[in-house]
């Protein structure tokens, strides 16, 4: 009896399997919100932000590797897929949610996605940017500077765009407080997982 083992190449297929189709339903879905932008979830919500921003934050990693780090960077030898998906997926669910309502309807959805999706973009962040040999320390230091940091840009960012003319506002500073606090516990989750995912087994 044999036993069929994944070999590196058949999982970075099966990544980019992953992240080639979570990008196209992205565009698709903000393509959508062009298209028709009553049915998108996100009137009202600093659309045209969100139209600008969720795809940059998409690509900007695959345009960093095209332009840069293929080159430069000591960090891959191919593409990261890994970290290309964990960087869309906050955009794509984050568009879902607002398209079927979620966060209006569901009392918790909003602080689950907070905590979950600046994991997601901070263990995508560290994937393609960190080196693989940082300590635990300062695997946690930087997740928790790059989760603080990219959680403050987007609560001044929704401030700026919607809350400050929007009902929001009479709740706005209570749960900023707690949006920073998740998006940060959920940045820090993420960095030591990803510290104890990419230990080699001699240090284990």
């Amino acid at each position: 009896m044999t036993t069929m083992v994944a070999t590196p190449a058949i999982r970075v297929n099966r990544i980019r399997y992953g992240a080639l189709p979570a990008k196209i339903l992205l565009f698709g879905l903000l393509l959508s919100a062009l298209i028709w932008p009553d049915l998108s979830g996100i009137k009202g919500k600093a659309s045209t932000a969100r139209l600008i921003v969720y795809p940059i934050g998409a690509m900007i990693l695959p345009l960093w590797w095209w332009a840069y780090g293929r080159a430069r960077s000591t960090l891959h030898r191919s593409f990261p897929w890994s970290a290309d998906l964990l960087m869309t997926l906050p955009w794509l669910i984050d568009l879902i949610g607002n398209r079927l309502n979620l966060f209006d309807t569901v009392d918790w959805w909003d602080d689950a996605m907070h905590f979950v999706l600046w994991g997601f973009l901070t263990a995508g962040v560290l994937l393609a940017f960190a080196p693989r040999d940082l300590s635990r320390p300062i695997t946690t230091f930087v997740a928790l500077g790059f989760g603080a940091t990219a959680a403050i840009v987007w609560e001044v960012g929704e401030y700026v765009t919607f809350v400050r003319n929007s009902p929001e506002l009479a709740t706005a500073y209570t749960d900023t407080l707690g949006d920073l606090t998740l998006g940060t516990s959920g940045a820090l989750l993420a960095g030591l997982v990803l510290y104890q995912f990419r230990r080699k087994p001699t240090d284990r």
